[in-house]
């Protein structure tokens, strides 16, 4: 059986540069200085001991790796004034939220020498949509990603902001011009786009999401007369019934409806019934395997 799929182990393999197969075709990347070491006194004695044999023999092995692999080379710069905030080895945290079209979270961020190393939700005041899924905790690797765009670009080509903006106002001011987003929560970036559509008449905002959910607004305004999406508390569902909607995973708001619903799915004092869940749908979705998921676990624990 063979692969149908390609995977790339870097961008330098992706694009298959010079420097890459040049890299390629050998095996080490640095020269060994082998032959230095082995014409010297010592290597070419007659009375070589053992342990100046093993002296060699360690010498080969350690080069052999070093050269294996390069390392980069990080220079430390202590601070001339050092910021009141930062202190070497102890992290600071950080209030914000995330937002990337999709997911939505109150996020407290750990960083360390103002390094962003780690997203957690904030959980320090009892507010909506604080926890957390995997995509969030792992946006902050979008920080350190060497090739994303660091300026304006046309064709494929790096230009400047002053370029840029001249380009954007000699295309706002044509007649009939789309502005297309998607949706958008955040205040300030609504009020800019009402300005510039204020300031520019032939301009229309556009909003398309790849995700959608207006056959949920427009069914919800049909029945009860109200546009809008429903917010669920899955802590107080004692008996649960899912048609075609993955709550555990990317349906509305599945990270919040994850952690409400294992409250009562965790049977204690507090809570000595555990609630009921009966999930319908057509494809395995996370909402399906997870009651599979703990059974297994629990059959697991008794048998163990």
């Amino acid at each position: 059986m063979t692969m149908s799929k390609k995977y790339w182990r870097g961008l330098p393999e992706l694009n298959n540069s010079k420097e890459f197969q040049a890299q390629h075709q050998n095996e080490f990347p640095e020269a060994l200085p082998m032959d230095e070491f082995l014409a010297s006194e010592s290597a070419s004695s007659s009375n070589t001991s053992r342990r100046d044999f093993l002296k060699i023999m360690g010498f080969s092995t350690a080069a052999v790796a070093l050269a294996s692999c390069e390392t980069p080379v990080n220079k430390s710069i202590p601070y001339v004034v050092k910021p009141e905030e930062i202190t070497p080895g102890v992290a600071n945290f950080y209030a914000t939220t995330f937002y990337d079209g999709y997911d939505f979270a109150n996020i407290l961020v750990k960083t360390r020498e103002a390094r962003p190393i780690k997203i957690e939700s904030n959980t320090s005041i009892d507010i909506p949509f604080s926890a957390t899924n995997a995509r969030i905790q792992a946006s902050v690797l979008s920080l350190y990603d060497g090739a994303r765009l660091r300026g304006p670009m046309q064709k494929g080509q790096e230009i400047t902001w002053t370029v840029a903006d001249q380009y954007v106002k000699k295309a706002l001011a044509q007649p009939g011009v789309r502005l297309l987003t998607g949706s958008i929560i955040s205040p300030s970036i609504k009020r800019a786009i009402s300005e510039l559509v204020q300031n520019n008449p032939q301009v229309k905002h556009v909003v398309y999401d790849a995700v959608s959910y207006s056959a949920m607004l427009s069914a919800n305004a049909t029945m009860f007369g109200v546009s809008a999406l429903p917010n669920y508390d899955f802590s107080k569902a004692e008996f649960v019934i899912g048609i075609s909607c993955d709550f555990l995973g990317n349906w509305i708001s599945g990270k919040d409806f994850a952690r409400q619903y294992a409250q009562l799915r965790k049977v204690s004092k507090a809570h000595p019934k555990m609630s009921r869940h009966i999930q319908i749908e057509s494809v395995m979705s996370l909402t399906v395997l997870m009651p599979i998921t703990v059974i297994w676990l629990n059959q697991v624990k008794w048998l163990t």
